[in-house]
Parts: C-alpha cells; sequence; structure tokens
C-alpha cells in the first residue's frame, strides 16, 4: 500500500484550480473583485477566444508593493483578513487567498504592479508554478494581470470548455453582475480585438437600464426598506413585466452577487400574488447587513453563503418586497413613462435616489466604524393627487361646487348582481368593515380631449363595455381597456384578506338556506372544520348523510353561486388540511372564494357599476394583476392611437 506523503504545493494549486477556476468566467471574476477591492475606479477587460487565449484586466487601483508581487501569487497569501474574527466579519469581496494562485498553476500568467506613491512599476511571471524574480516594467497607477493559455498545462480540463462564443457569454454575464454591483466603476470589454461592452460610471437606475434595459427601470418597482442594521434596496421588476427565464434576476449581499435558497424563495413568495405562474420576476436588489451576520466561506466560488438568523432574514425580505409590491395599484403610471406619449424616457435620478458607492472598502467603513447604513431618499408614490381628487369625480363636470370645502362623503359599494338599480345602492357592507368606493353617476361623462388639463382619476371614466368581457374607459391620456373579471377577482381577494386579517369576516345570513346533495367526504369535511368555516364566513351544516344547507356566506360573495362556491371551498379545506387554510395556505383558498364571487364574463353592467369598479381598482393593492398573474388593464395613449390612424403624417 502506497504510504502517506504530503503533496507538492504546484499540484496542491491544480487541485484548488478544479473548484475555484471551473471556467474562464470564474478567472476573471477573481480578477476583477481584486481590482475592486483596490479601489479601482476604471476596470478595462481584453479577451481572446472567449478568455481560453488571453484574459487581461487593467484597472487604476491602488496597487501592489514590489516585495509583494511574488508573494501575491502564492497560495493563502492575503491582505484581506489576518485572525478569525476578520474571517467572521469579511467586508471585502476576495479573502482566501487562492484565486491567483490556483489560476497561475494552470496558466501562464503576468502581473504588473505600480503602487500608489511610487515612481516605478514592477512585474513578475508565473509559469507551471515557477515565479519570477521582480523586473521593471512600465506602467501608470494601478495593476495589470495577463492570463495566458488557461489549463494549457491540463489538456484533459481544458478539452470540457465549451465553444469560444459560449465561454465568452459567461464572461460577459460575470462583467454585468459586477457592474451592476458597482454602478460608480467604469467598465470597458473586448473580445477578440472588437469592443463589445461599456458602462460608464453613474448610479443604479443608469447602469440597470444600460443592463436590463430601460422599460425595467422605467416599469420597476422601487425599494428601500430598513430594519435596524437591515437594509434591502434596488429595483424589481414590474409584475407585468415577467421573463421566461431567470435571466434578468440579480441579487447582491453586501455588494456581493448570491445565489440563496432563503432569499429565492422570499422573492418567489412575494411575487406570488401578482406574477403569472409561468413567469419569473426580474429584479436587481441589494440585501445590507452587518458582515458578522452573514457566513460568505461556504464555496470557493464565494457564490453561496449562509445568514446567522436566516429567518429573521426571511421575514424582513417578504415583508418588505410585499410591501414595495402592494404600491402597483392600477392606473398608476411609472416614473419613467411619459403620460402623454406612453414612451420611456431615460433613466436619471428622478426615477431613483443615486446609491452610496458601492465598494467594499465602504461597506468595511460602515460595518466597522458608522455601525450601520446610510438610505438614499425614498421615492415617493406618483399618486400624491389621488387623495384629493374625489370631491371634482362626485360631481359631473361644470356642476357648480356646493362648498370650498374638498372633503365628502363617500358613497356605499356597488353590488354586481341582477337587482334592481334602487337595490344595488343599498351598503354592500357593514360600515367601517372595509374601505368603500365612490360611486360616480353615469352624468359624469368622460373627459374631452380639450379638457386634458382637469383633474381626472387614473382610469378615468367608463364609457361603455366589449363584448360583456371589457370596460372601455376614457382619461386623459387616452383609452383605458380593463378585463372586468380579473379586476373584479383582485378587488375582492384583497377584501377577503383585509377582512380576515382584522378577524372582521362580515357575513350574509340566509332567509332560505341553500341545500345540496354532498358526497360523504364534504359531509366529514363540515363537521371536522366547523371553526375554520366560520373563520371565513361561511356557516354550513348537516341535514343528512347526503346532504348539507348553507345558512350564511360571507357577505362580500353574497352575489356568487352559494352552492359552487361552497363545494370549491370545501374541496380546498380538504386538500391542504384546516390547520394550513389559516396559516400558509389561506391565500389560496380566498383566491378561490374571491374568483367564484366576482363579476363574470357577458355579465352587462350600467355605467354607474363599471365606474364604481374603476375607482375600486385605483383604491386596491396590487389591482395591476389578478389573482393569477395577468394583467388587468392597460392603456393606449392618444398619441398611439393617432399614429394608428396616421394622424397628422
Amino acid at each position: 500500500m502506497p504510504r502517506i506523503q504530503q503533496l507538492p504545493d504546484h499540484l496542491i494549486n491544480q487541485i484548488a484550480a478544479g473548484e475555484v477556476v471551473e471556467r474562464p468566467a470564474s478567472a476573471l471574476k477573481e480578477l476583477l473583485e481584486n481590482s475592486l477591492d483596490a479601489g479601482s475606479q476604471n476596470l478595462s477587460i481584453e479577451l481572446l477566444a472567449g478568455g481560453s487565449k488571453l484574459i487581461k484586466v487593467i484597472d487604476d487601483g491602488c496597487g501592489i508593493a514590489k516585495d509583494e508581487l511574488p508573494l501575491a501569487l502564492h497560495r493563502h497569501a492575503t491582505s484581506k483578513i489576518r485572525d478569525l474574527d476578520d474571517l467572521q466579519k469579511v467586508a471585502t469581496l476576495g479573502f482566501r487567498g487562492e484565486g491567483l494562485a490556483s489560476i497561475a498553476s494552470v496558466s501562464r500568467l503576468t502581473l504588473s504592479s505600480r503602487e500608489q506613491g511610487s515612481d516605478y512599476a514592477w512585474r513578475v511571471d508565473a509559469d507551471n508554478g515557477h515565479v519570477s524574480e521582480p523586473e521593471p516594467t512600465s506602467l501608470s497607477q494601478g495593476s495589470t494581470i495577463e492570463i495566458h493559455e488557461l489549463y494549457y498545462q491540463v489538456p484533459a480540463r481544458r478539452k470540457f470548455l465549451k465553444s469560444e462564443s459560449t465561454e465568452f457569454a459567461h464572461c460577459s454575464d460575470m462583467v454585468q453582475r459586477l457592474a451592476l454591483a458597482n454602478p460608480g466603476v467604469q467598465f470597458t470589454l473586448s473580445h477578440n480585438g472588437r469592443a463589445q461592452l461599456r458602462l460608464l460610471a453613474g448610479d443604479l437606475p443608469k447602469r440597470a437600464a444600460a443592463i436590463l434595459g430601460d422599460e425595467f427601470v422605467a416599469s420597476g418597482v422601487q425599494v428601500d426598506e430598513g430594519f435596524g442594521r437591515l437594509r434591502l434596496w434596488g429595483i424589481t421588476g414590474s409584475p407585468t413585466l415577467g421573463k421566461s427565464s431567470r435571466d434578468a434576476q440579480y441579487f447582491f449581499v453586501n455588494g456581493r452577487f448570491v445565489r440563496d435558497k432563503v432569499v429565492q424563495h422570499a422573492l418567489r413568495e412575494a411575487y406570488r400574488d401578482v406574477l403569472h405562474h409561468d413567469k419569473h420576476a426580474a429584479y436587481c436588489l441589494f440585501l445590507e447587513l452587518d458582515p458578522e451576520g452573514v457566513d460568505v466561506n461556504v464555496h470557493p466560488t464565494k457564490i453561496e453563503v449562509r445568514f446567522r438568523e436566516s429567518q429573521a432574514i426571511y421575514r424582513f425580505m417578504l415583508t418588505s418586497l410585499k410591501k414595495a409590491l402592494a404600491g402597483t395599484r392600477a392606473g398608476t403610471i411609472p416614473a419613467g413613462i411619459d403620460p402623454e406619449t406612453g414612451e420611456i424616457a431615460a433613466p436619471d435620478s428622478s426615477v431613483m435616489a443615486p446609491a452610496p458607492a458601492m465598494t467594499p472598502k465602504n461597506y468595511a467603513e460602515m460595518a466597522y466604524k458608522q455601525g450601520n447604513f446610510q438610505a438614499p431618499p425614498r421615492v415617493q408614490a406618483p399618486m400624491a393627487f389621488y387623495d384629493t381628487m374625489f370631491a371634482d369625480l362626485k360631481r359631473a363636470p361644470g356642476e357648480a361646487n356646493p362648498s370650498d370645502s374638498n372633503s365628502w362623503t363617500p358613497e356605499p359599494t356597488l353590488s354586481f348582481n341582477n337587482e334592481t338599480p334602487e337595490q344595488k345602492l343599498a351598503p354592500a357592507v357593514p360600515a367601517g368593515a372595509l374601505m368603500p368606493a365612490a360611486a360616480i353617476s353615469p352624468a359624469a361623462t368622460a373627459p374631452s380631449r380639450a379638457s386634458d388639463s382637469e383633474t381626472v382619476p387614473p382610469l378615468g371614466f367608463a364609457l361603455g363595455q366589449l363584448h360583456g368581457i371589457y370596460i372601455l374607459a376614457q382619461n386623459a391620456e387616452g383609452l383605458i381597456v380593463v378585463d372586468m373579471h380579473a379586476a373584479h377577482e383582485r378587488v375582492v381577494y384583497e377584501q377577503l384578506k383585509n377582512a380576515l386579517d382584522l378577524q372582521q369576516m362580515p357575513t350574509q345570513p340566509l332567509l332560505i338556506p341553500h341545500v345540496f346533495a354532498a358526497d360523504k367526504h364534504d359531509v366529514a369535511t363540515v363537521e371536522d372544520h366547523a371553526a375554520t368555516l366560520a373563520a371565513i364566513g361561511f356557516e354550513i351544516s348537516v341535514q343528512s348523510p347526503t346532504q348539507l344547507a348553507i345558512r350564511s356566506l360571507p357577505m362580500l360573495l353574497k352575489d356568487a353561486d352559494p352552492i359552487e362556491l361552497a363545494q370549491a371551498v370545501l374541496k380546498d379545506i380538504r386538500t391542504v388540511g384546516a390547520s394550513e387554510v389559516l396559516t400558509g395556505k389561506q391565500n389560496e383558498l380566498l383566491a378561490t372564494m374571491a374568483c367564484h364571487g366576482s363579476v363574470r364574463a357577458n355579465r352587462s353592467l350600467t355605467i354607474t357599476e363599471m365606474n364604481a369598479l374603476l375607482r375600486q381598482m385605483e383604491a386596491t393593492e396590487r389591482s395591476g394583476q389578478c389573482n393569477h398573474g395577468r394583467p388587468t388593464w392597460f392603456r393606449m395613449t392618444l398619441n398611439e392611437l393617432d399614429k394608428m390612424f396616421m394622424r397628422g403624417s
């Protein structure tokens, strides 16, 4: 049996390279992180053959001293940490001290550097584990590192590299991730002598627009929430612009791009109510916390992290994201879109306030000196006029204002049923239980093109119905098209959630109970889960072994088919269990109830009912999407309509 012996350092470095340097993009990541740690403000990257022939990085950082150049290429040599305490609160991107050594063991490497304040630049070469003595060279302040023929000493590993275009795509993705995390740094990328990417220094909106597109920034939802030393900020995509893949998902922890199950689950849960099931959210979000609260020393690639208080992080993220997405009300036009033309404006500081420079040095200062993170000014929602517009909505255009005060009393919610117009004006909910919507008089006509300057609601005034499915409305900017079933479904769903959270689910007793045939499973569900049914507004009793009687319904769903609704609710409770219904699965049950309780297609609505639904949409959180993530409304500006009919051309 062979005897145990210690492996030579060169072989150890080559073994480590298998994890650290998976492909050219991994080597490029190590070089760029070192440059950012050095405080570089300009980074130039040159690649040949997807990085397999050449990876060259030029920076203007603090540089490396002459006597430290050979040491920089040795295993576990680093300036980032000194002891275990430093390891437990890492505030830099690199810290393991094995990246350059691993790369040098599987390539021909040249490192040139000129330390800040030094009169000379020096260079060292590494080939097959041998590091040369420093030699003088010509270089301005900063460092230049060249990696030639990656894996030329390990031909078996070189065979696993993909095509040139594939490897370059991975390198480009790596550059974009670091560029998003460092918007104040300029990045230039060229491949085979041709410029591929140039990102000027700026703020996050401009950097995100250059990488993710103007539409993402203009229609995105700004997030900026803090709790103690935790802070979540950035841009999360509009639910309407869901992607078919996860390519546009960027999440950073203290400036480091990571993939974490806790984070991904929180994001999925936050979007569950507003994103279609086959779409993925786009986002560029930053989580900042005390470096001692996160362990980045989990994997050599440093793309995985572990949170010390993962449940607290999860709850904080979920609450923050839900709060941000709750503001996606129908009729709200993103700040970066021109309301007149519908065109996307170039992102600037008016869309999102500039963030602090995202460099590791700033992270270290914030973590060890200040003890907290400075938040940029929060962006205000473009709905400031909303609270003051209802006084004008209550009277028809041209009608005199009876008083000088803008205060008014909202009229009761209109119910969507087959009652007479007089009966429809009866209050649908007890006073104070839920927020009522304003009823618009049929005499209130939509604004004309000449009266665009007048204050009108975001969704305007109803004009009519199209095929019993869509509501057509006119506002100051143009035409509004609303899917009435999807919109009413979201309104009812949010009302049910609020009522259940407040434990004030109003019920409607039935004068004559609805008796229907039921199988043994439904009967058993009623007998076992009477308390759960009562909590969500149902009173169902057992009439016989094969019959059930519905004696009361949630008042918000009093116009739904009682038997169909009860059968759907019993099926949901039987499937997931009563305890799950009132905890994690309650929203799914309420979504089922809302779907059965909302106005159906081919239901003829009056102008008054249409306007009441539009006002409810404007006042309801997340009303831009239905419970399944589909959009509830679309807008066509007058300019878009003019182009369709070639007016003015």
